[in-house]
């Protein structure tokens, strides 16, 4: 296994994002039919803060028996992207290698992470599942 590997090596590279002035649904439906668990919020291409499954599932709203029209509607009616999202966020830049990401994934607080380039643009993610299959494929 190579150290210093460059990030670029296991991330992903086509990233579904949302900009933050569109509506909470829309990240519902995009992490339920793209079998993904993290959403980066942008503006523009800039990164502002990440949406997970986690992060939606926190969320106290009374859905007991609702389609998924209504179940939207509620979601939008209460809350936006910007009172859901994390912004505080821990990222990787494009130099980055693939032992840092394991470094900060392996501490267990997050379990993705945003790559950006210089600009502050996001031009990949890296999940626990990426370095999983790095890590299989060592072996």
């Amino acid at each position: 296994m190579k150290k210093n590997e460059a990030i670029s090596k296991i991330m992903s590279s086509e990233v579904v994002t949302v900009h933050q002035n569109q509506k909470l649904s829309d990240v519902r439906h995009i992490i339920c039919e793209s079998n993904i668990h993290h959403v980066p919020v942008v503006d523009g291409n800039t990164l502002v803060g990440l949406i997970s499954y986690t992060d939606l599932m926190k969320l106290n709203i009374v859905i007991s028996g609702a389609d998924a029209r209504t179940i939207d509607a509620i979601v939008d009616q209460q809350f936006t992207i910007q009172e859901v999202m994390v912004t505080e966020l821990t990222a990787l830049t494009d130099t980055d290698t693939i032992r840092q990401a394991t470094k900060i994934l392996a501490a267990g607080t997050f379990h993705s992470l945003p790559v950006i380039d210089k600009q502050k643009q996001l031009v990949g993610i890296v999940t626990m599942t990426d370095l999983i299959r790095y890590l299989n494929d060592q072996y």
